[in-house]
């Protein structure tokens, strides 16, 4: 190779890293060490509870009568596509009092796409969640948790605050059980954690989230017997600036 075809290639290979850099973030171990506030490390007392993939037309609603009964307000990362085809649905999650999130356009990795194509998708949801909820964004999670450069810069630009989570459910596997999500939960929660959970079958097994709705009980009660307090993101004491000054190759 010549002089100019090495510089080409190590051009591009810079490139490549500065574009894929943040989804080292995505990796929990180094993101919960080096990046407390991007994991969702809040006070802890509290555990912040958030739901990923909706509005969906029946799991929605029955999530929300179920968090209405124990008296609990979350956070819902929404997809833009499913707020414009649900719109009922999501603005009954502001209704009861929930905190509405991005969670992008449509449920793809980032990774895959052009940086104009990121960053239409991220302010195309956060304008079509805005106009049917009325409530504005305070925060973004990608899609599988991936981000890239161009995807937090769009973030910034909009006002968005980039959150992923300190446990999950593994709630989207076909051979999630109650009680596997609930364990799943437990084993990675711990005070001043944030959980994530789906209130749809967007991007998961088939009725996928009737084991989220089976293990959300146990899970309160878990918390609770724990002395946390479970609530939304905007009561979980994160700094949303430090949030976007996390070192995650911006």
């Amino acid at each position: 190779m010549n002089v100019a075809g090495t510089a080409t290639a190590a051009a591009l290979t810079t490139l490549a890293a500065a574009h894929a850099g943040p989804a080292l973030a995505a990796i929990g171990p180094v993101r919960r060490r080096l990046m407390p506030a991007l994991s969702g490390i809040g006070d802890p007392g509290h555990v912040a509870l958030t739901f990923d993939d909706g509005p969906h037309p029946e799991a929605t609603p029955r999530l929300l009568h179920m968090l209405d009964a124990n008296r609990v307000r979350a956070t819902f990362f929404l997809l833009g596509a499913m707020t414009e085809r649900h719109p009922e649905v999501a603005r009954a999650i502001v209704a009861a009092g929930h905190e509405i999130a991005v969670h992008g356009y449509e449920h793809r990795l980032l990774l895959k796409r052009r940086p104009a194509e990121t960053l239409e998708d991220l302010a195309r949801a956060t304008a079509a969640i805005t106009a049917v909820t009325g409530q504005q964004p305070r925060w973004w999670r990608p899609p599988y948790g991936v981000a890239s450069t161009a995807a937090l810069i769009g973030a910034r630009r909009l006002g968005l605050t980039p959150v992923l989570w300190t446990c999950w459910g593994r709630d989207w596997t076909p051979n999630a059980t109650s009680d596997s999500v609930f364990r799943a939960v437990r084993r990675g929660l711990a005070g001043g954690g944030t959980i994530l959970l789906h209130d749809s079958d967007h991007s998961a097994a088939a009725r996928s989230w009737e084991s989220t709705l089976g293990a959300l009980p146990a899970i309160l009660v878990h918390c609770r017997a724990r002395g946390f307090t479970v609530g939304p993101l905007h009561e979980h004491g994160l700094r949303r600036l430090d949030n976007l000054r996390q070192p995650v190759g911006v």
